[in-house]
């Protein structure tokens, strides 16, 4: 292929390179051959590529733009004059390429356009802006700026303008706007560089370094940013005091803590730091606070952090803004209950944005000696989403079982305890379909033995039998972490194919034992990982995999550039390059191990961590070791909704919290009633009732024992309301598994933002502590103590809404205060909404009877999805739909033909149809032909 210069007037055949003034545009002719007779020419391409003069030091120089899709564009961009293209760890091949309609400006020498049916992209003095197909303005970038092989990207945003995404936090934050979120992998926070606006776009960095959303910079130590006088006292449980004069409140890790007061005794010692505080600058800063034990914060006066708890092998991160002026002081006040001989406190801070930053939509990467990233239009959320996935992967169906109810321990010690806590629920009558054996099944010094302890597991093969026999399904904890000496290490080691930081370091666990985790980066690690859980726990018949500690937590609480030496290097490069991405890696090799050794059967892998695409390896991710909180309990509505909308639909959290008060321990250990007990039985019936319409339905948590009747006793309030929702949960299985199957089809998302049904309704674009569950219900946790009512928001919506228990109306584009009984969360079903409820079952099972709810004041539609349950038939097409339709105003609800089939199908059903809120009902023989009923 030549490269020509335009000249006007002079013809250019088909397959020609073209040159322009400013730029290069990189393309190959698509139409007959054209003549240059003005000052522009249109022409056909899928990838364009253009360069030009840096203006600024480190700006970007060279452009690589490529339509994916129509509504898909891929951005590389460079620093030099060449983008390189490198293969793509979480991008799947994109099936097909749009092309792009281009139209170059010869005037002014540095303009083109690049239009596909739905997005147009252009190009002016180096930078991008991307309008959608009616011409309104989605994103414009305003800077890109490389420096030492980082990168920072700005773009304009909106001031009504709402992100979403970023993965799942816990710093109680739904809406990104104006926020400042740290991506990189931690226990409890999953990082993942993908955020959409509530203007219709999406943007996803393949990058897998640590990132940043929000600011330029990491935060800074106090005494950078301000002139500091701190005094801390320092008050011992025997009470004692100690008072020092502070540098700086940086007691943030494992080792900045050290330089707390050397031999003072922090358990049960009450901490206060006094700081003085006199800005530099003007403007807001936002102040990040690390937090393990009780702490609670002050600012000249005004609580700007209520009260907060986390148990100290975990700490936590909050942030506040505080607007300050130069030179004038600001006073804050931190009162520190450590709650453990190791603890953690650290203050630091955010400069203000400049003029030129403030308002902007600002991504850091930390690698990126090119940035790599698509932009994404949408109309909806939805539309993003697909799109996301059609970049990343589909989301294959979990088996049926997944959906139901999990229980689960800090641990089963022993194989009687798994089998008598199953047989609890079978007792009882209430259902379950999966029972999960968490870490230290095997012998306490052969961590990644794959091995159980026969003292306490004297038959695991019997074990897991009975587990089946009960219609039930055994997970298993599977870690990539492994004892210096076993077995398993020796034949990784023997590969090369561990981190050896923690064995050169002599890094021993909690347990007293040195130990190294396995390179997952490696696919000869994967598939050796995989054939050490092939040849121990298959032939047990183990159903599914717990992969814990996947960040990868090689060093609880350590410093991040600790923390890349001990994760590499990796087999692939770098360990601050793939800093993100290990659970993704080790999900891929439990992912294909399954489809290679159980090749009809679905897997399923649960992962503590995630990085975009997780879906494709049939996984769900959790919020990992949250502390038995109300504040972390509602933490939880948004970080949810936030993992959803970063385009994974797979996820839950431990119900009750994973770690809790010591003040719980000891109300429950001693039996006597008390308000702490009461307490504690009241946060988990809550955040039961919640649980209960997550994707997932999982309790888990380290003591007290977390299976209902250990929480409370069978005629308490607590129980009685666990026992309702199991009971609910598996009669909208129908519902939940029709949302698997639109996961599946049309990359559905079945925990929702109320701004993914309502986008145009500007108060529910900003509601976090609410969400649907499917298209229908509309769900409002509780999450403070004692409250038996909650403020809850209808969205507009034709015909209103109606209470799920009574049936009561409710008109929409209002907030009102609703009754929230101790016994029931807040949920509604849209008018429109139709919803099909199976039979009360213990465990998941196949099609049967059906109940239809059908809420009328609106149309609406419902597609029933069927299948097999556990085998991978449906990918070939082996499913079924029923379609429901309500015409309201005509008042016919229609059955629609069955599509499709699949071996064990049932043929002929009755279906009995209830009308809300009249409670009519009608019921019908259906065999899978067009049924009509006149309501």
């Amino acid at each position: 292929m030549c490269k020509t210069t335009l000249k006007r007037g002079q013809n250019y055949p088909i397959g020609k390179k073209v040159t322009a003034n400013f730029a290069t545009i990189t393309t190959t002719l698509m139409t007959r051959s054209c003549k240059i007779l003005a000052t522009a020419f249109t022409i056909f391409s899928s990838v364009l590529s253009c360069t030009g003069e840096k203006r600024v030091e480190g700006e970007a120089r060279s452009i690589r733009i490529e339509a994916v899709s129509d509504n898909i564009i891929h951005v590389i961009q460079s620093p030099s004059g060449h983008c390189f293209s490198k293969k793509s760890l979480v991008i799947d091949e994109p099936h097909g390429k749009a092309q792009f309609k281009v139209k170059k400006s010869l005037v002014g020498g540095g303009r083109f356009t690049a239009s596909t049916p739905k997005v147009r992209v252009e190009v002016a003095d180096g930078k991008i802006s991307f309008f959608n197909s009616a011409g309104r303005l989605l994103l414009r970038e305003t800077s890109t700026i490389f420096r030492e092989g980082h990168a920072v990207q700005m773009f304009e945003s909106q001031g009504d303008e709402s992100f979403y995404g970023l993965g799942q936090h816990q710093g109680d934050v739904f809406d990104y706007k104006g926020q400042i979120e740290e991506l990189y992998q931690l226990n409890a926070q999953i990082s993942i560089p993908f955020v959409q606006s509530s203007k219709g776009y999406g943007i996803l960095y393949d990058n897998y370094s640590h990132c940043r959303f929000g600011h330029p910079e990491p935060a800074s130590p106090l005494p950078e940013l301000f002139d500091v006088s701190i005094k801390g006292v320092y008050k011992a449980a025997d009470g004692s005091v100690l008072e020092r004069e502070e540098q700086d409140i940086s007691f943030s890790d494992i080792f900045s803590r050290k330089d707390l007061p050397a031999g003072f005794p922090l358990d049960g010692a009450e901490v206060s730091y006094e700081l003085d505080l006199i800005p530099r600058t003007d403007g807001e800063y936002t102040f990040n606070l690390t937090y393990a034990g009780y702490i609670k914060v002050d600012a000249d006066g005004a609580e700007v952090l209520p009260e907060l708890w986390r148990p100290v092998f975990i700490p936590n991160v909050r942030r506040f803004k505080l607007n300050l002026q130069k030179d004038r002081p600001v006073h804050i006040n931190i009162d520190w209950k450590p709650d453990g001989s190791a603890s953690f406190c650290g203050l630091s801070a955010w400069r203000p944005l400049s003029d030129e930053e403030k308002g902007k939509q600002i991504w850091y990467s930390e690698v990126a000696p090119q940035l790599d990233w698509y932009f994404i239009a949408g109309d909806n959320s939805d539309e993003i989403i697909s799109a996301c996935r059609h970049l990343t992967g589909k989301a294959p169906m979990m088996p049926r079982w997944a959906m139901g109810y999990w229980q689960s321990r800090d641990r089963y010690r022993t194989q009687s305890e798994i089998l008598s806590a199953l047989q609890g629920f079978r007792k009882r009558g209430l259902p379950i379909d999966n029972i999960v054996m968490d870490w230290n099944h095997w012998p306490l010094d052969a961590w990644g033995s794959h091995e159980f302890e026969e003292s306490r597991f004297p038959d695991p093969k019997a074990m897991v039998d009975s587990i089946h026999a009960l219609n039930a399904h055994i997970m298993l904890s599977v870690w990539p972490k492994f004892y210096v000496g076993t077995e398993h290490f020796r034949e990784f080691d023997a590969k090369g194919w561990l981190y050896r930081g923690s064995i050169t370091d002599s890094l021993r666990d909690w347990l007293g034992y040195p130990y190294a985790f396995y390179d997952a980066y490696d696919s000869g690690a994967r598939k050796l990982f995989w054939k050490q859980v092939e040849e121990h726990y298959l032939p047990l018949g183990i159903d599914a995999w717990w992969a814990d500690a996947t960040e990868p937590n090689v060093l609880a609480n350590s410093p991040e550039n600790y923390r890349k030496y001990l994760c590499g290097p990796t087999a692939l490069g770098p360990s601050d390059e793939y800093f993100n991405t290990y659970a993704y890696v080790n999900a891929l090799g439990l992912f294909e191990g399954e489809r290679k050794s159980r090749p009809g059967r679905r897997p399923f892998i649960l992962t503590r961590s995630a990085f975009a695409g997780l879906q494709r390896w049939s996984a769900a991710a959790w919020s990992g070791d949250i502390a038995s909180r109300w504040e972390e309990m509602k933490a939880q509505i948004s970080a949810g909704l936030n993992f959803s909308m970063s385009g994974i639909p797979w996820w839950t959290m431990d119900i009750g919290g994973y770690s809790p008060e010591k003040r719980y321990v000891a109300a429950v250990r001693s039996a006597e009633p008390s308000t702490d007990l009461e307490e504690w039985r009241e946060l988990n019936a809550r955040w039961f009732q919640f649980g209960a319409f997550v994707p997932i339905f999982r309790s888990h948590g380290q003591f007290p024992l977390r299976e209902p009747w250990n929480i409370a006793p069978e005629t308490h309030p607590a129980y009685a309301s666990m026992e309702y929702y199991l009971r609910l949960r598996y009669r909208l299985m129908p519902y939940i598994y029709s949302m698997a199957g639109e996961s599946w089809l049309h990359d559905g998302t079945p925990m929702r933002a109320l701004v993914m049904d309502f986008p145009k309704d500007t108060v529910a674009c900003r509601t976090g502590d609410e969400y649907m569950f499917g298209p229908a219900l509309l769900v409002a946790p509780v999450y403070e103590h004692g409250a038996r009512q909650r403020t809850v928001y209808f969205p507009e919506n034709e015909g209103g809404w109606y209470c799920w228990y009574s049936g009561r109306h409710i008109d929409g584009g209002r907030h009102l205060m609703e009754p929230a009984p101790y016994e029931r969360i807040p949920l509604y079903a849209k008018a429109g909404a139709i919803v099909p409820e199976g039979p009360d079952i213990q465990w998941s099972s196949g099609a049967g009877d059906l109940l239809v709810r059908v809420f009328r004041g609106a149309d609406g539609e419902f597609d029933l999805y069927e299948d097999g349950g556990e085998d991978t038939a449906y990918a070939r097409g082996r499913y079924s739909l029923i379609r429901f339709h309500l015409d309201d105003t005509a008042g016919i609800f229609e059955i629609g033909d069955r599509a499709g089939s699949f071996e064990g199908m049932l043929s002929a059903r009755k279906i009995k149809i209830v009308t809300v809120p009249s409670g009519n009902s009608y019921s019908v023989d259906y065999n899978g032909k067009c049924l009509k009923i006149k309501l």
